[in-house]
């Protein structure tokens, strides 16, 4: 099966203008990501997809894949929908433009769950280990079944623990054993298929109530395959993350 990267390039961002352009030991950011994501295995190509003449023109020093799309998506999702019409493949697996930190080997691990003809997403979670990440609303919390599908997203923690449990997590920094809580970390996978009915699928209550798309999924029905990893990204959302994404690749 032919496997796709896409790394969706929007120039517009509220918190840091124009961040994936930004740079970064003398590479724009997305330039970074686009490298990881030819390091992994499994991949036949990767696409950067954006809505900006500046970003194409940027990301051409280095590749000619690049897609233009439209300025009025609503979602990330709709902006692959777009861009995968041009693109012949049967899996696509969507890295975020600010993770100039992705682990190649969880790339990998995505086109290689895909593989599976019952699987038709895939997503990635980490285990948390502080209560100062698991109480924070910018983590996103996701619970499995028994064969790691996902159960739930949610800014809150989740799942809720009772009595001895909570006065646990009151009282340490580290989360005690034998509890366990996952993040969710923003890396999808899709059978090209399967991505076409996600897009066509309407907003539904509790995505739009916790703003948080994959949501859209579960309460269709449909199952969201995680795998775990121990890899933790460094996304870079303010100014202070892309010093710190700096000082890591030890920028000269």
């Amino acid at each position: 099966m032919k496997t796709v990267v896409i790394i969706p390039g929007r120039l517009g961002s509220s918190r840091l203008p124009r961040k994936v352009i930004l740079d970064i030991c003398d590479k724009p950011m997305i330039q970074h990501v686009y490298e990881v994501a030819k390091k992994a295995k499994g991949i036949a190509e990767v696409y950067i997809a954006t809505d900006s003449e500046e970003v194409k023109s940027i990301c051409k020093n280095f590749t000619n894949n690049v897609i233009m799309t439209s300025e009025k998506h609503e979602s990330g999702t709709d902006r692959l929908a777009e861009a995968m019409e041009f693109i012949e493949c049967d899996n696509i697996i969507n890295v975020q433009g600010d993770e100039p930190l992705m682990d190649a080997e969880l790339i990998t691990l995505l086109a290689e769950a895909l593989d599976n003809d019952n699987i038709n997403m895939v997503s990635a979670m980490h285990k948390i280990k502080t209560t100062a990440e698991l109480k924070s609303p910018n983590a996103v919390k996701v619970t499995v079944d028994r064969n790691n599908n996902a159960l739930y997203f949610s800014r809150s923690i989740i799942p809720h623990h009772r009595d001895e449990w909570e006065t646990l997590l009151n009282h340490h920094k580290i989360i005690p054993d034998p509890l366990k809580f996952f993040k969710h970390i923003g890396i999808y996978g899709y059978k090209k298929t399967f991505l076409n009915t996600y897009a066509t699928m309407e907003q539904t209550y509790l995505e739009k109530l916790e703003k948080l798309e994959q949501l859209r999924v579960l309460e269709y029905g449909h199952k969201i395959q995680m795998i775990e990893t121990d890899y933790e990204p460094v996304g870079v959302d303010i100014q202070e993350d892309l010093e710190k994404v700096r000082e890591i690749m030890k920028c000269k």
